[in-house]
Formats: C-alpha cells, structure tokens, sequence
C-alpha cells in the first residue's frame, strides 16, 4: 500500500520533468504509451484531456490521462463516453495502491461530472493490465479498438 495519501497534481512547469520521468517495467512498454506522448496528446485535445501527475508525498509514481464526454464512434452510431486514457505507474511504484487510487480518483471525478460509466482500453498480453482491471470490476464490453480490449466500470 501507499505510504502517505496519494494525491492528483495538475502539470505544471513545476512538476514536468517529475512526469516525463514516469517509467513502467520495460515488459509493459507494449501496453502504454510514455507520459510524453500523451502529454502531447492533450495539447491538442484541450478540454477532452485531463492529464494528472500522482503523487506520494514529494515522489511522483505515477502519470494518469482521462477523457470527457468523447464522441465514441460504435458500430456506425456514435455515443459519449468518459474513461481512463492513459495510467502510468512507474516501475519502482507498482503493486503499493497507486493504480486502483488512479482509477478510483477518475472515476470520482466522472460522477462529478454526471457520468454513470469509466470506459478503459488494454491491450492483451501477460504483461499487460487486464487482470488489474478486471480485480477492479471493470467488465470486457465485447468491442474492440485497435487491437485493444475495451473495459467498462459502472459507477452507478
């Protein structure tokens, strides 16, 4: 578990260099993409992005980027969805707490908002994050999307 409450940071000039820091295992690189990649990512996605450093005391251990009431595109039809984009926990951080904290910290922040469902997508694999999500309650919806599972969590 954490070692002090884990906290969200928003990016600042502050803590950049904390976040591109971020390192998952070198088994797990497959699965995510580096926090500098979706940093870039929510530049041009201002407003649908919500990157957030975590961080345990002084240490940052991990990079999370969420997504707001996208325009999903399924089976020719089109709905909202929010979810989890991007978690990124560094290497030396996992297994102490700090994803199902990233987790249940976005989905807080979706109810805040009036949403009932946190979407998440994984690629499959033996080191990748399907067993974390689904110990979390997350249910496979049958979609796939560019090679990844997508996951829901109902938050209702």
């Amino acid at each position: 578990m954490t070692t002090t409450a884990p906290r969200l940071e928003e990016i600042t000039p502050r803590n950049l260099e904390a976040a591109l820091g971020i390192r998952v295992r070198p088994d797990q690189e497959f699965a995510v993409a580096p926090v500098v990649k979706s940093l870039a990512e929510a530049y041009v996605h201002p407003g649908t992005a919500w990157p957030r450093l975590i961080v345990d005391g002084d240490r940052a251990v991990g990079f999370l980027m969420a997504f707001f009431d996208i325009d999903w595109h399924e089976d020719g039809g089109s709905v909202v969805r929010s979810g989890l984009w991007r978690l990124n926990i560094g290497a030396d951080a996992q297994g102490r707490g700090y994803g199902r904290f990233a987790v249940e910290s976005v989905a807080a922040e979706i109810r805040r908002r009036g949403g009932k469902e946190l979407h998440v997508c994984w690629h499959p694999g033996p080191s990748g994050p399907e067993d974390f999500y689904l110990g979390l309650g997350f249910r496979r919806t049958g979609e796939v999307v560019e090679d990844e599972t997508v996951g829901v969590l109902d938050l209702g």
